[in-house]
């Protein structure tokens, strides 16, 4: 290539601009390359589901991108779940968060544009006659009196007008400016993963405090039954002490039992307001607003028969966080560039004209006008080892996001085995629990007959009521946690956040 070099300011600067943008395509520092973890070829915990007899089983089948919450059957958990998704304020906080990205990126990429501004000024000023300038501009006219010659004075004071622009273009000659801005999209993506991360953590959060608020009736019915079915126990003891079979001593047991539990209703409905107000707050809104929404009874959400996981290696492009992280390390990366092309001289070109009179009208007169313009070359020679410092220190960084990010990979595929082993075992727990509540109402049946025939202790027939009492909550707290291990599961996963655009939030704030 060759290049013809013109005389003259404008030409010299021309032959600069030629050689930076001959050099424009230079970008120094590591190029980005996404990290491969290893990844086990299957899970553990679906090998043992699918030889399991439970109503439940995990599957390899590929997850289906979308609202896993439809799959336990239940509207007004999906409604909850859609509302809070809209009008969260940690969402709306992470979708500002991305705005906020965006626009540091603009930022970023501003530098690889010229700058051009336009002023304009009007000034008056007077030179003390004192010094050695005053008196030499008052002076100067003086200098040609009787000699014939034409010296111009100098007023003082005198007014100076002037319009013009100034502009300003330094070429990316190494990079810094596309290293930068690479960096604000890595940062942009990482926020927006961000807020991909805070969904799903919504989205659980709701789907478990709604749970436990059916837990939490199913248990204050299951404490109303058994304070109707020790009422009755109660009758009979009174019954029998008048007929004479009995005595004061089984009817003041039996009182004291039905008591017992009628002093746990206060602390369930504790407990139901306390999980109405937090949907309440996930929700965005005022405590007690989705009381009457709430206040009625339902059963726990079941799990679906079948709950496809797909394979380990799905999960790296699928978790939110695993995404974060990785944008990280493309970010942490390309700061490393931004750090080498420092140590390299940066060029600038700059150029100022416009008009400078002493009178306003004057500004329009050609012969008022002023350019200057020409290159400025900055060099490091001599910082301290600041900047190789600043090499070094952003390269630990990005070895600091590559640990983090295999730190966040190896988290995700525990957080899926242990979510998967939790859900299959209380699968297995809930299994006896109801065999257990079965055999046990059978028992205090029996107590009760053989009570009423005097073949037995009235204290035969307590111990079977409580012991029917805590398998019935048992059984109610496995079944509510065999939907709220399926939720967390789901979370490990990092499913649902594909169901809400928080980019498009973001763009409206």
């Amino acid at each position: 290539m060759s290049t013809i070099i013109h005389t003259g300011i404008y030409g010299r600067a021309a032959a600069i601009a030629t050689l930076a943008l001959s050099l424009f395509g230079c970008t120094v520092g590591p190029d980005f390359v996404p990290q491969k973890p290893d990844v086990p070829k299957d899970w553990i915990g679906t090998s043992k589901a699918q030889g399991a007899a439970q109503p439940s089983i995990v599957t390899a089948t590929p997850v289906k991108a979308g609202a896993w919450w439809a799959s336990f059957d239940d509207p007004l958990l999906t409604s909850l779940i859609e509302r809070a998704a809209a009008s969260n304020l940690d969402i709306r906080t992470a979708a500002l968060r991305i705005a906020e990205a965006r626009a540091q990126r603009q930022v970023a990429g501003a530098d690889r544009w010229p700058s051009v501004s336009g002023n304009a000024s009007y000034m008056n000023q007077r030179f003390s006659e004192k010094t050695a300038q005053g008196s030499l501009f008052g002076s100067l006219g003086d200098l040609g009196s009787g000699s014939g010659l034409a010296i111009p004075s100098y007023p003082n004071p005198y007014d100076q007008f002037q319009v013009g622009f100034d502009a300003s273009w330094e070429p990316d000659l190494f990079g810094r400016v596309r290293r930068s801005v690479e960096a604000a999209d890595a940062d942009t993506q990482a926020s927006m993963e961000d807020a991909n991360d805070a969904l799903v953590s919504l989205e659980g959060e709701v789907a478990r405090a709604y749970i436990d608020l059916r837990n939490a009736q199913a248990h204050r019915e299951i404490t109303r039954d058994n304070l109707d079915t020790q009422r009755e126990i109660e009758d009979l003891a009174r019954l029998k002490m008048r007929a004479g079979l009995g005595n004061d001593l089984d009817v003041s047991n039996a009182a004291a039992q039905t008591t017992a539990t009628q002093a746990q209703l206060p602390l369930l409905e504790r407990q139901i307001a306390v999980d109405v107000n937090q949907l309440s707050e996930l929700l965005a809104r005022e405590p007690g607003a989705l009381q009457a929404e709430l206040q009625g009874p339902k059963a726990v959400p079941p799990t679906p028969p079948e709950v496809p996981i797909g394979l380990p290696a799905e999960l790296i492009r699928r978790r939110p966080d695993i995404r974060a992280a990785e944008a990280r390390l493309h970010a942490a990366t390309a700061r490393v560039g931004v750090a080498v092309a420092d140590l390299f001289p940066r060029i600038t070109l700059d150029a100022s004209f416009g008009t400078q009179a002493e009178r306003f009208p004057d500004l329009a007169n050609w012969a008022s006008r002023f350019i200057n313009i020409g290159p400025s070359l900055q060099l490091p020679i001599f910082e301290g080892g600041k900047l190789r410092a600043t090499v070094r220190l952003q390269s630990i960084r990005e070895k600091e996001a590559a640990v983090a990010y295999a730190k966040t990979v190896l988290h995700a595929f525990h957080e899926v085995e242990n979510a998967l082993i939790a859900y299959n075992t209380e699968q297995s727990r809930r299994q006896s629990l109801q065999a257990t509540v079965a055999h046990n109402r059978n028992v205090l049946s029996l107590a009760r007959q053989r009570y009423k025939s005097g073949l037995t202790a009235f204290l035969d027939v307590l111990d079977a009521e409580r012991t029917l009492q805590q398998a019935e909550l048992s059984l109610a707290d496995s079944t509510a946690a065999v939907s709220t291990d399926l939720v967390a599961l789901y979370k490990a996963l990092g499913g649902g956040w594909e169901t809400q655009d928080i980019a498009a939030i973001a763009k409206l704030q």
